[in-house]
């Protein structure tokens, strides 16, 4: 049998369910979760690999109206995989007005490339409602295959997997079999730090700080990690740090115990805030921080 092989590119607005379904699909959790905006900036590429297919499943930031420069960059993002997809996901839910961002919608409509619209949540809806959406993107979008799933439960979504394997392309596999992401441990050990500062402050904080790994020192037994958290003003690394460092010391621990969990190893771990004045608007930062990289 010929070797499939394809990038399967998930798009959608905020708060969907994109991270959640990536995860799903691959099996791993690689995408950082919370139900804060904006959770996800990067690109973030999941392979999934049998003796005649592989998948590659891209999680892409959510569809926004850039404010700042590191926004912009987030939808270059979504810009790009739109572009370079076999197979776009575009994922909605039973909760968000349907006519968000049409400027995108009307892109995917005229995309070559065939569309799975998944209509996420329906465990927190009724029938009637989920049957009405289900009949709006088939107008909408009258060429696309539309899947009614719940992420959490992990209901119907086989099925996705199944007409993926028949969309995809006869080719030889991108990357090596025995990968499953493109992104390396660093990136992992950064993304678990801010996930745990966009589950534990609140407002603007989650979305003006970056995490940086400055030590990864790994041996059979312990890993051992230096960590940045840079911030955007001086007044919120204090709020970073919190009264004797009670709230920079639960961050810490909350991510040193999923570190744990996706290492198989004790990890030994130093976190330091750091100011970087407004480092979501300078060029320069975001070439640091590895957002005009990709």
């Amino acid at each position: 049998m010929a070797h499939k092989s394809g990038f399967v590119n998930i798009i959608g607005n905020p708060n969907v369910g994109k991270s959640t379904i990536m995860n799903v699909l691959v099996g791993e959790r690689l995408s950082i979760i919370t139900s804060k905006m904006q959770t996800t900036r990067h690109r973030i590429k999941g392979i999934v690999n049998g003796d005649d297919f592989q998948i590659v499943y891209s999680d892409t930031p959510g569809i926004l109206k850039p404010n700042y420069k590191l926004q912009e960059t987030m939808m270059k993002f979504v810009n790009t995989a739109l572009i370079d997809a076999d197979v776009i996901l575009y994922v909605t839910d039973v909760i968000e007005n349907p006519e968000k961002n049409q400027e995108y919608l009307e892109r995917i409509a005229q995309s070559e490339a065939p569309v799975i619209v998944l209509i996420n949540k329906i465990d927190l809806s009724n029938q009637e409602k989920v049957m009405s959406l289900y009949n709006y993107w088939k107008e909408k979008l009258p060429k696309a295959d539309i899947f009614l799933i719940s992420a959490t439960e992990k209901f119907n979504v086989a099925p996705i997997f199944d007409r993926i394997l028949e969309l995809l392309p006869e080719c030889p596999p991108y990357f090596p079999k025995d990968e499953l992401t493109d992104r390396n441990e660093r990136f992992f050990v950064s993304e678990i730090i801010r996930e745990k500062i966009l589950l534990n402050y609140q407002k603007e904080i989650p979305y003006s700080v970056e995490v940086e790994v400055e030590e990864f020192k790994e041996t059979d037994k312990i890993l051992n990690l230096a960590c940045v958290i840079h911030v955007a003003r001086d007044s919120q690394k204090g709020i970073i740090i919190g009264h004797q460092g009670k709230s920079l010391k639960k961050v810490g621990s909350e991510a040193r115990k999923d570190m744990e969990e996706f290492f198989q190893k004790k990890v030994f771990l130093q976190l330091y805030v750091r100011v970087t004045p407004d480092w979501r608007d300078k060029e320069r930062s975001l070439d640091h921080f590895g957002y005009n990289m990709e």
